[in-house]
This record gives C-alpha cells, structure tokens and sequence, in this order.
C-alpha cells in the first residue's frame, strides 16, 4: 500500500524537520524561482521577498501572457555554492533536480530540507501553478524571480534536515556496483 503525499502549505515552519528522506509531498503556496544569477543579485542587493519559511524553486518557467506554460527544474548542483545566505535568512526548503552536494547538506541540517521534482515535467508542474508577481524582472525570464502560487505540486523529499540524502544513497549504491577499477563518478 502506497503511502499517502504529506500536504505542505507556505511558509513552511518546524513541520519540515519532521520530514524523511524519500517522503512524498504535495506543496501547496508561494514559492519564489531563483537560479545563479538572482543568487548573485540577491546576495548584493537583498532578498526582495520575505524569506522566512519561504521556499526556493531552482526553475527557469516559460511565461507567456502570465500564464506559465512550463516550469521544469533545473540542476540545483548550480546553486551548492549559493544557498547558503537563503538558508541563514529562513529559507526552510529547495526544490530542484539531481541533489546539492554536502555542503548544503550541512547548511540544511535542523532548518530545512531539499524537494525533488522529476526533470522532464515542466508541463505537468506548470499545471499546478499560478503567476503571481515577479522581481528583477530585467534580468529575463529564465534568471528573474517568478512569484508563484502552488496547488499541491508533487515532490519527493531529496534531503531530510537530518542530513538523509536520497542522492547520495543511490550515488553510494553506485559506486559499490561499479566495482574496483570502473568509473566512479555518476553524477
């Protein structure tokens, strides 16, 4: 018998260290794209939402006429050496695709935790949402942060804040499969 999702709303609060590795969850509420370049902005300029309990979608949408008509993820590993500040200011979770490396796994550690969503549905995750506002829009669709409002978006908890790590568990898997002498890089 399958598990039924955990129903999240922003701002997320405690509830968050509650949550295990491998948890399915629908997330309902604000969420805030961000990729390298609005980190950078961000970091010299502010933060230009309120960060508590906030969370991160690492996503460049497609948005035409305010409708968002694509939203996949994008590779968090690009953020692992910007999140840091987000996480200090609030920030209680991160939703992107393929992991983030140990340091952000430590700054995750009893404050918040990184969602998985599955690379390849963009369609299926712009369904769930709705455009809201948007800041630093002169820096383009792809690296702007697009304000939208989720209806139970479907994710998998990637990263507890206990530092479980559904990434590194199968990366570990891996590398033992791989045996002595094969490649051991898999990411």
């Amino acid at each position: 018998m399958t598990k039924k999702a955990i129903q999240l709303t922003t701002p997320l609060g405690d509830e968050v260290l509650t949550l295990r590795a491998g948890d399915r969850v629908e997330l309902s509420g604000r969420v805030y794209t961000a990729r390298d370049e609005v980190h950078l902005r961000m970091q010299k300029e502010g933060i230009p939402f309120d960060p508590r309990g906030a969370v991160i979608y690492h996503c460049g949408p497609v948005i035409k006429d305010d409708i968002i008509i694509a939203a996949g993820p994008t590779t968090s590993a690009r953020m692992n050496t910007l999140s840091g500040f987000l996480l200090d200011a609030g920030v209680r979770g991160l939703i992107g695709k393929g992991g983030m490396d140990a340091t952000v796994r430590e700054q995750l550690m009893g404050r918040a935790v990184y969602f998985a969503f599955t690379g390849g549905c963009a369609a299926l995750a712009a369904s769930h949402m709705t455009l809201k506002g948007v800041h630093f829009p002169d820096l383009g669709m792809a690296e702007a942060v697009w304000v939208i409002e989720l209806d139970r978006l479907p994710l998998v908890v990637g990263i507890d804040a206990r530092g479980n790590d559904l990434f590194g568990t199968v990366l570990e898997k891996a590398k033992r499969a791989a045996g002595p002498g094969q490649s051991r890089d898999c990411r």
